[in-house]
């Protein structure tokens, strides 16, 4: 298959772009930054370019079997307005390019758009899946607007799947690499009251869903990435804990801190979501890493980070 993918170049798409060169597919990267994966052996076909205009990159995307839209500046930092705009420029811009060029192409190409389970914004204790209402935060206003966008290649005739990601745990950056530094120095602390949810998700068990989704062409609409065993800030705090064998010593960082320090990003981190994969469970997905602690012991004791 032909698959074109933007943002083929970062945590997720670099991984995600090895594995399905792996598997025997013909795969071309868009990508505005050169990223460690570049060259993947000459294997993959390398567009540097600005998703988020519109460019000659998109008649190389209408000639392909399969869309995959990773494209998206990072979240994590303080949301000024600088940030706040390139966060929805490099999201909902790139989206509309992408539909545009597959609307143009004539062919009803599929696409598995990229989202997150902030779209439903912050839940407390309850439990949400694939059918929950979205929320009204920042992050929950920008991934609406974002899958509203990829929804317009239905039009088209397009097989539209949106991929909600939770935090992606992998052995080659992201998320894990930042948590296990802090926690091999004991700097590591559980974030407020600890009680939020932290919904997780393997890179294995990420990549796993692609393969399942390009399996089960009966599945579309929206898919939460995430393990089915969502934990909250403290049990993600003591498993990281009991992995590396460093005790927490510090005491867990005020809320009025991270929220004086990063502004409403530090207050995302004390909210989060309970989001169960349900709509993979029932299709028929098995999850190699559905435990936080058999996940973390893998990625930390036998990849090393």
């Amino acid at each position: 298959m032909r698959i074109f993918i933007t943002g083929g170049l970062g945590f997720v798409g670099t991984a995600l772009t090895g594995h399905l060169l792996d598997r025997g597919h013909l795969v071309t990267v868009a990508a505005r930054r050169a990223g460690p994966g570049l060259h993947f052996g000459g294997r993959a076909q390398v567009l540097m370019a600005d998703t988020s205009l519109p460019g000659s990159w998109q008649g190389s995307l209408a000639s392909q079997d399969l869309v995959i839209n990773l494209a998206g500046a990072t979240v994590f930092r303080r949301w000024t307005g600088r940030a706040r705009e390139e966060i929805r420029r490099s999201r909902i811009d790139t989206t509309r390019n992408v539909v545009d060029a597959i609307e143009k192409s004539g062919r009803g190409i599929p696409l598995f758009s990229t989202s997150a389970v902030g779209y439903y914004g912050y839940c407390g204790d309850e439990a949400v899946d694939e059918e929950s209402a979205g929320g009204d935060d920042f992050l929950a206003g920008i991934c609406a607007a974002w899958e509203e966008e990829a929804a317009r290649a239905e039009r088209c005739g397009s097989r539209v799947v949106l991929c909600r990601f939770g935090i992606v745990l992998g052995r080659d950056g992201g998320a894990l690499a930042q948590m296990a530094s802090l926690f091999s120095k004991r700097l590591g602390s559980v974030l407020g009251s600890g009680r939020q949810y932290f919904s997780w998700i393997h890179m294995d068990d990420l990549l796993g869903i692609y393969d399942h989704l390009l399996a089960r062409k009966d599945v579309a609409g929206p898919v939460n990435f995430t393990a089915p065993s969502p934990v909250t800030n403290r049990e993600l705090t003591g498993a990281l804990s009991r992995v590396l064998g460093k005790r927490v010593l510090l005491p867990p960082a005020p809320s009025i801190a991270l929220r004086i320090a990063l502004g409403e990003f530090g207050g995302s981190l004390l909210n989060g979501q309970r989001a169960l994969p349900r709509k993979m469970l029932k299709s028929g997905y098995a999850f190699r890493f559905p435990e936080i602690l058999p996940a973390l012991a893998h990625l930390l004791r036998q990849g090393g980070i």
